[in-house]
């Protein structure tokens, strides 16, 4: 697990650093925002259509095996990125193509990686690992994005690309090496296995067992839907908290900058917090949930930046630590067989999510402000959470009278008979 870290750790960080500077290189290239937000775009696009694909090829084929395969392909995507920078020969047409290329591998290689890492510790452990892993990306990305100013001053923006090739060449290298740990759950192999030995074809490992067991899993479907408001009307504070520094609170980049540090400081305390979570649950995610939009409604009204400081920290704590809890509960919750298509679902709705969350988030902040949006938006989740949590509440007791006046029934349709 601590080699697994590390090799993470070290992707992430050529993940964030190829991005940061893929961005500045569409810049260049176009000197078009729209064009960079159209590549963003175009790399996110596989996983809303082919998530659920991935997520069946995880559960058929051997986890180590895929995880290694798609990490030594991301390698050779920044590599042929690389070679065709530093010949002057990447035009917009070819980095489009790429990215999507990069996108379709990815819905195979994020799953994969993903319970990959769970495998490697006993089971109640589990939600430890997941914590450890945000740990690991937080940390990654931080580094990345100062690594990718650094690295393209010196060495230039091929260089870039070649170092998050080599990043994905050493996780590659790993994984070879690892060892599941003793108790953990092994659902990844190739497929589920009969008393035979054979593999279970038909329903058990199509994509629609994935999406079926979803669709009846109403915890997963609570986690959806708090998960959905959140990312919709909340999290998105690059956008929100921009806007409201450099408007209403008069701030400039500097001040900006400032809150975009603690938002990461916060994201980091909030991963080691995740990481001691020992039960996990839909419940604990909206209570977080709900906790994080009222700290968002009170910093919509900050009436200064020292204000808002103090509240950005709790806000980015309890973020991280309510991803974690919700991604422990999508991993363990279903059976380790379909584990891989159930993240392939929640990876086709995350991507809806992720491309529909700031354009409607900006269209409420064109008609309430910053300010407006960050109260609205807030009140908007801690009021659909508790409406949920309300209406599971009254179905739970409507549950219990029925089945205690089937009883009553029961009992003395009994009684009558033995008389």
């Amino acid at each position: 697990m601590r080699w697994w870290s590390v090799a993470n750790f070290v992707s992430n960080a050529g993940t964030w650093m190829q991005l940061t500077v893929q961005n500045l290189l569409v810049l260049q290239i176009t000197g078009s925002a729209a064009a960079t937000g159209l590549s963003m775009s175009v790399q996110a696009a596989p996983a809303l259509l082919i998530s659920v694909l991935g997520g069946a090829a995880v559960d058929r084929w051997p986890r180590k095996l895929t995880a290694a395969v798609s990490q030594a392909l991301l390698g050779a995507v920044a590599f042929t990125t690389a070679t065709l920078v530093a010949l002057d020969r990447l035009d917009m047409t070819s980095l489009m193509v790429l990215a999507a290329v990069t996108g379709v591998i990815a819905t195979v290689d994020g799953p994969a990686c993903a319970l990959l890492g769970n495998d490697l510790v006993p089971v109640e452990d589990v939600p430890s690992a997941i914590g450890v892993g945000a740990l690991v990306h937080q940390a990654g990305r931080l580094v990345g994005a100062a690594l990718a100013g650094v690295t393209v001053g010196f060495l230039g923006t091929a260089a870039a690309y070649a170092a998050n090739g080599l990043s994905f060449l050493f996780v590659a290298s790993v994984i070879p090496f690892l060892r599941p740990a003793y108790g953990a759950v092994k659902g990844a192999g190739a497929g589920v296995r009969s008393a035979t030995g054979r593999g279970r074809e038909g329903a058990d490992m199509t994509v629609r067992q994935g999406l079926a067991f979803f669709v009846r899993r109403p915890r997963l479907l609570a986690l959806a839907g708090v998960t959905g408001v959140s990312a919709v009307f909340g999290r998105n504070y690059g956008l929100t908290l921009a806007v409201l520094v450099t408007g209403p609170l008069a701030g400039g980049a500097g001040a900006f900058g400032t809150v975009s540090t603690v938002l990461a400081v916060g994201g980091i305390l909030g991963a080691l917090l995740g990481a001691r979570l020992r039960r996990p649950s839909v419940r604990v995610v909206g209570l977080l949930a709900a906790s994080g939009a009222l700290l968002q409604v009170v910093a919509g009204l900050s009436p200064s930046l020292a204000v808002l400081l103090v509240l950005v920290l709790p806000m980015a704590v309890v973020e991280s630590v309510s991803d974690t809890a919700g991604t422990a509960v999508l991993q363990t919750d279903p059976p380790a067989h379909l584990r891989g298509r159930v993240l392939g679902v929640w990876g086709s709705i995350g991507t809806v999510w992720s491309l529909g969350g700031p354009p409607a988030l900006g269209l409420l902040m064109e008609l309430a402000g910053a300010r407006g949006a960050l109260v609205t938006g807030g009140l908007i989740i801690a009021g659909s959470i508790g409406a949920g949590y309300l209406l599971r509440e009254r179905r739970s007791t409507t549950t219990v009278v029925l089945r205690t006046e089937e009883g009553d029934v029961t009992g003395k349709a009994a009684l009558s008979t033995a008389a």
